[in-house]
């Protein structure tokens, strides 16, 4: 296929090299050469259009849009207001259509269909488009008009109203100028204004009277219309009320809002000047309270209470702290009444539920089993509970109070056991508090002991009565009649005396007597009537407690009243917690924890001290106010104890006394809070004017990681009692060089800590005399000093000893021994008899007839 055409060539063809096109009806195309300078050429295609105008008679075939360009659809949908003309240019177009359409392939006639199709449906589209954006712009020119018309009606109005306020103000002043007293001189002046009109106006003087009103109203007219956002501000405002138009009735000008509180700032300064009226109110004090709080309280401001302490010759500033006393005087002198409260009035309800008399009912009685240590108590407790708890304590001793419930014959008995060691005095003690009855054990083959006699005074200071039980009463040895009459040197009486005390021989061993001891137990319990009310609140006593690895605190409670359930909300001592479970001895679960039953308490904050007492509050909020004010009653208490600061002269001195006494810092963990306790009681014990224990830290739990921290920080040695260290701590005790001691007997504990506490005691210092010699003659050697020579009058005189020397009865100096020599020889030491030889170390005082005495000084290690 050749690239060269003729003009009359008519038919469709497609080159390779060249995209298919198609070319448009009327166009004949040519070349054009241009020549240039230097040979260069240009060659320019020329198109030539030819334009036939069809036939009056003749229409156009419906094919001649398809070679019309897209461009041709816009004169359909043509704006209103921009008109063009119709191109004329698809004309020709039927005279070629029919000899291409006669020339085309089936398929490039397909492809022509669907390129007519697309077209159409574009076409349509756009016409679509160009309708709605015709509606759009009519709709938008129909608003614009509508907001002029709205706009010049407004101004219409606008100038209407102005004029009638013109004609207004025109009438009001003829009104006023006619109402005025007649003058010459009034009349006067609107003559003279009469020629200044005319001159611009023009005119004669006749007419000039009405169209003299017309120059103002055509010059407020554009004043007003001048600013066009201050009208539709107005029409914007307009039907809403203002304080401007409010007060000034929406006509003229009114008071502006700066003039309006320049008003009332001048009222409220007259208001203060004048003297007010005193309004007493009641005033609420707690046990502190600042000035600046005072004053609020009072509404009275607290310059003027400086100013009162002031007069009373006090500087103090608004921050500072009075007590309820001075409050109560100052709000009394400045005419309020005063109502007193103290901070522990937060936790005073719980604890005054008062019991209904109707719902009391009988409740088992709680005993304390108590005694000297190895007297046989928990031996005693095993045989009535048929249980072998002795063997189970360390060292055969009892080193916690046990909580158990024994059922005789339907009568239940709640029994406490207490340690006897002189260690334990404090849970001792609190066992007493928590009882109705003690039972006292003595050994019949040991009689009464140090413990026993403490028993007896805590039984007696806790008012309950006592039951004795001589023990061991199946030995060779015993002799329960001894018992008996050792007891009544301390008051104790017993019935075969002649008292009223019940008494009663068991063997724990053998189990003799123990029958006769729980009879004369339920003998006591009614005769005391021992009565409660379940029905209420519960309320009791701790009487152990110490940290659980897998249950976290756990606390054994007696409850004392009312009825314990899960899920209570308690404060107990300075923690408190909901009940998540209830325990009894045997370790089962309980649902309900009546009155004198022991249980441990699960789901508390944190471990409480033994002897803490115990109350359920309603929420979680009231719980833990309590326990945040108890916390902070024991910090405070902590930091005047540490610290001491504004004390007493009692507790200067104290601290004058202990300046250079040397501590031995320990940190005490062990299994229960009760023997920490203890433990700590004893080893304050030992404390003496050099050297005292300091407890860094004591608690209830496991040796932890924070406890290795905490020694090494303080340099405090760790002592754990039945507990051991956790993996973490041991390795980092190990790092950090630390010793643990682990211990499970108090004995061991207290001596050990003896002997190192003895280790901190500075050594004594003891002398021992040798001898007296007597000064016979004074001897002055060149190069050696003053030597005296002495006769040994009672014992011996050693070289290097100490020597004192003796004038008139009067030690004149003390010194050392610098030599000693019989005849020209060096000796160690002098018999009494001989003479000798003697210098002092830098002293050369000595005279005739003066007296030496020699002594020997040793460094004796002391003990506690």
């Amino acid at each position: 296929m050749s690239d060269t055409k003729s003009d009359d060539d008519k038919t469709l063809s497609v080159n390779v090299k060249k995209t298919l096109s198609l070319k448009p009806a009327g166009v004949t195309q040519g070349t054009v050469r241009q020549n240039f300078s230097h040979g260069r050429t240009k060659q320019v295609v020329v198109e030539t259009k030819k334009r036939k105008f069809p036939l009056p008679g003749e229409k156009p075939t419906p094919a001649a849009p398809v070679l019309v360009p897209k461009p041709a659809a816009p004169p359909v949908v043509a704006k209103p207001v921009v008109v063009e003309p119709p191109r004329p240019r698809p004309a020709p177009a039927p005279e070629r259509s029919g000899v291409v359409l006669n020339e085309l392939s089936r398929d490039e006639m397909e492809a022509r269909r669907r390129a007519l199709a697309g077209s159409q449906a574009r076409e349509a589209e756009d016409r679509q488009k160009a309708a709605e954006e015709a509606r759009r712009r009519a709709d938008e020119e129909e608003r614009r008009k509508k907001e002029r018309e709205e706009s010049a009606r407004r101004q219409a109005e606008e100038e209407a109203r102005l004029k009638r306020e013109a004609e207004a103000r025109k009438r009001a002043e003829e009104d006023a100028r006619r109402r005025a007293p007649a003058a010459t001189a009034d009349a006067m002046v609107p003559d003279e204004d009469e020629p200044v009109r005319p001159r611009s106006g023009g005119g004669g003087a006749g007419g000039r009277g009405a169209p003299a009103a017309l120059p103002p109203r055509r010059i407020a007219t554009p004043e007003v219309a001048r600013p066009a956002k201050g009208k539709t501000d107005e029409e914007r405002r307009r039907g809403k009320l203002t304080v401007t138009a409010a007060l000034t009735d929406g006509d003229g000008r009114g008071r502006s809002l700066s003039a309006m509180r320049r008003r009332q700032e001048k009222f409220k300064r007259g208001m203060q000047n004048e003297p007010r009226e005193k309004i007493s109110r009641e005033v609420t004090l707690p046990e502190t309270i600042t000035i600046q709080d005072l004053a609020q309280r009072m509404s009275e401001r607290a310059v003027d209470v400086v100013k009162y302490f002031m007069k009373q010759g006090q500087m103090m500033k608004p921050g500072d702290l009075i007590d309820a006393d001075t409050a109560e005087l100052v709000a009394t002198d400045f005419g309020h009444t005063v109502k007193r409260v103290a901070e522990s009035d937060i936790e005073g309800a719980m604890f005054k539920v008062e019991d209904k008399p109707e719902n009391m009912e009988p409740r088992p009685p709680v005993v304390t089993i108590m005694g000297h240590v190895d007297h046989g108590k928990t031996s005693l407790l095993d045989a009535i509970r048929h249980a072998k708890v002795a063997a189970g304590e360390a060292g055969g001793i009892t080193q916690h109070i046990g909580a158990y419930q024994v059922d005789k014959d339907g009568h239940l008995i709640t029994f406490l056991d207490t340690p006897g060691h002189e260690a334990f005095t404090a849970m001792r003690a609190r066992g007493a508090q928590a009882t109705d009855i003690a039972v006292l054990v003595v050994a019949a083959d040991d009689s009464v002991m140090p413990q026993t006699i403490e028993s007896i005074n805590h039984a007696k200071a806790a008012g309950v009565p006592i039951i004795v039980a001589i023990n061991k009463i199946d030995k060779p040895s015993a002799n329960a009649q001894k018992v008996r009459t050792e007891l009544l040197r301390h008051e104790v009486f017993v019935e075969s005396m002649g008292g009223e005390v019940l008494d009663v021989e068991v063997s724990a061993t053998k189990g003799t007597g123990i029958d006769k001891l729980l009879e004369a137990i339920i003998l006591q319990a009614e005769v005391l009537d021992l009565k409660a009310d379940p029905d209420r609140t519960a309320e009791g006593v701790v009487i152990e407690a110490r940290l659980d690895k897998g249950r976290g605190p756990v606390a054994t409670v007696l409850v004392q009243t009312g009825t314990l359930i899960p899920g209570d909300i308690i404060v107990v001592g300075n923690e408190w917690g909901r009940v998540r479970a209830l325990i009894d001895d045997q370790g089962d679960s309980v649902e309900t924890a009546g009155p004198s039953m022991p249980v441990e308490v699960l789901g508390l904050q944190g471990v409480p001290r033994a002897g803490d007492t115990f109350g359920t509050t309603e929420t979680e909020a009231k719980a833990r106010e309590i326990s945040e004010y108890r916390q902070r009653l024991a910090r405070e208490k902590a930091v005047a104890k540490h610290a001491g600061q504004r004390g007493s002269l009692e507790q200067m001195m104290s601290q004058l006394q202990t300046v250079g006494v040397k501590e031995f810092p320990l940190i005490i963990k062990g299994d229960v809070q009760g023997s920490v306790e203890a433990i700590a009681i004893a080893l304050e014990k030992l404390g003496t004017d050099e050297v005292r224990a300091r407890i860094v830290h004591s608690g209830a739990g496991a040796i932890t990681e924070s406890d290795i921290s905490l020694a090494e920080t303080s340099g405090a040695a760790i002592i754990g009692f039945n507990v051991r260290a956790n993996p973490q701590a041991r390795q980092a005790a190990e790092q950090a060089g630390i010793e643990i001691r682990y211990y499970n007997v108090i004995y061991n504990l207290v001596d050990d800590v003896k002997q190192a506490m003895s280790g901190l005691l500075s050594p004594e210092r003891r002398e021992t005399f040798l001898g007296n010699a007597e000064i016979l003659e004074v001897f002055d050697i060149t190069k050696v000093g003053k030597i005296a020579g002495c006769r040994v009058t009672e014992g011996r005189v050693e070289r290097g000893a100490g020597v004192r020397l003796i004038r008139d009865n009067v030690v004149i100096h003390e010194g050392t021994l610098k030599t000693l020599k019989r005849f020209k020889d060096e000796v160690s030491e002098v018999p009494v008899g001989q003479e000798c030889g003697m210098a002092f170390q830098n002293y050369e005082n000595i005279q005739v007839g003066d007296i030496i005495e020699c002594f020997r000084v040793e460094m004796v290690t002391r003990t506690l």
